[in-house]
């Protein structure tokens, strides 16, 4: 469960900081807060870790998808490039502005194949959304030297990859914006909350006011008496979420080495397994080890040893057939069943495409996903843990 294993007395004592303000939003009551700006300490102190020049906190990963693309100014008769292999909400935040998410193959790093890029490509393409999928590197070199080579702007959805780095940068800050998810499940967490990311003022600016209403956040003029550019929604992050997110920023070093080193531990178990490979990390010095995936050679071999594995008690996903993170297996999505009853973006008169979502566009997930099993790592896990997986993996590998 990441950082959510190790939420104590750091946590506590920065909310306290902010109940005894009483003040729970993130702006205004500037004199009874006291100098209290869990929100906006949060944001500084996250830019510095990234090393970038903005950050924006936000209410959802999910949200922060959508105030990035309409900051982006993605809209209706637009298409955006996205993954197969993904969370819903990747393709649910295109819809949400209004343009048309096309799926794309993934690679042997189970993220975004940067060569499928330009077979999706259309005259309507707009974005593409690299997905930094279990917590490792998408190749994000090459995905950014094909949206440069046809003026594609990069959205990078790191929900799953906080803390991780390519080639010593950290994923979020390559592309023209990034964001992430601080849900109960990440690496690290505010139970619910996110955050955009960009080195980009006027991108920042956008995003800032299409979070709260267009407000211009000017510190020289009361809240109500504020400017206004562009009408925008409410997104905001509270300070409860912000004070818990600082203490947790704080031990996200702390959670990447520990999943490390059991997942280190693990691999090494697996290794000895005949016939077992595993992902491809285009750089395994930043991958935040959130996740083991290790794949067989056949589909029926993988569902074997995950039977055997669940038989020993150690639990993986199949994610071919998981509900929530493969295309194919959206039914509401395919029947473009969307929150309008009109099916809009789908039946948009200005959508001139033909986004296509068969299985047959997307081969290498089809078989990729089919014969990888991903086992989630924690940051504790006691010898006896590991010895009980270890003992698992040694009984599944007698059924191959």
């Amino acid at each position: 469960m990441a950082g959510a294993e190790l939420i104590g007395k750091e946590e506590i004592q920065e909310v306290m900081d902010v109940l005894e303000t009483g003040v729970l939003m993130r702006y205004g009551f500037d004199a009874e807060r006291k100098g209290i700006f869990k929100v906006r300490q949060m944001e500084e102190e996250f830019a510095l870790y990234c090393g970038a020049a903005y950050a924006l906190g936000v209410t959802s990963g999910s949200c922060a998808l959508k105030v990035a693309l309409a900051a982006l100014g993605v809209g209706p008769g637009d298409e955006v490039i996205c993954p197969a292999f993904t969370f819903v909400a990747t393709y649910e935040a295109v819809l949400e502005v209004g343009a048309i998410p096309v799926m794309a193959d993934i690679d042997d790093s189970l993220n975004l194949d940067p060569a499928d890029i330009e077979r999706k490509l259309t005259p309507h393409t707009r974005a593409v959304i690299p997905v930094h999928m279990c917590g490792a590197a998408a190749h994000i070199d090459r995905i950014l030297a094909v949206a440069k080579k046809h003026n594609l702007l990069v959205l990078e959805d790191n929900a799953q990859g906080c803390g991780g780095s390519f080639k010593g940068k950290k994923l979020g800050t390559f592309g023209d914006m990034g964001i992430f998810s601080f849900d109960y499940y990440k690496t690290i967490t505010t139970g619910e909350g996110g955050l955009v990311m960009t080195d980009s003022k006027a991108l920042y600016d956008r995003a800032d006011w299409v979070h709260d209403h267009g407000h211009d956040h000017n510190p020289a003029v009361s809240r109500a008496m504020e400017g206004r550019t562009i009408l925008g929604f409410n997104y905001r992050m509270n300070e409860l979420q912000g004070a818990i997110g600082l203490a947790q920023l704080r031990k996200l070093d702390r959670v990447v080495a520990g999943q490390r080193a059991n997942k280190a531990t693990i691999k090494a178990m697996l290794a000895n397994v005949k016939g077992v490979g595993f992902r491809e990390l285009p750089d395994a010095d930043g991958d935040t080890a959130t996740f083991l995936a290790f794949n067989l050679p056949t589909e029926d071999l993988a569902a074997r040893f995950q039977k055997a594995l669940a038989a020993g008690g150690v639990d993986t996903t199949c994610f071919k057939f998981n509900k929530w993170h493969y295309v194919p297996n959206w039914e509401h999505f395919l029947a473009q069943a969307t929150a309008n009853a009109k099916q809009y973006p789908f039946k948009d008169p200005s959508y001139a495409g033909k986004a296509s979502y068969g299985r047959e566009g997307i081969p290498r997930a089809e078989d990729l996903l089919g014969r990888t099993l991903v086992m989630g790592i924690s940051v504790r896990m006691a010898e006896e843990r590991l010895a009980r997986i270890g003992e698992a993996i040694a009984q599944a590998a007698r059924t191959l």
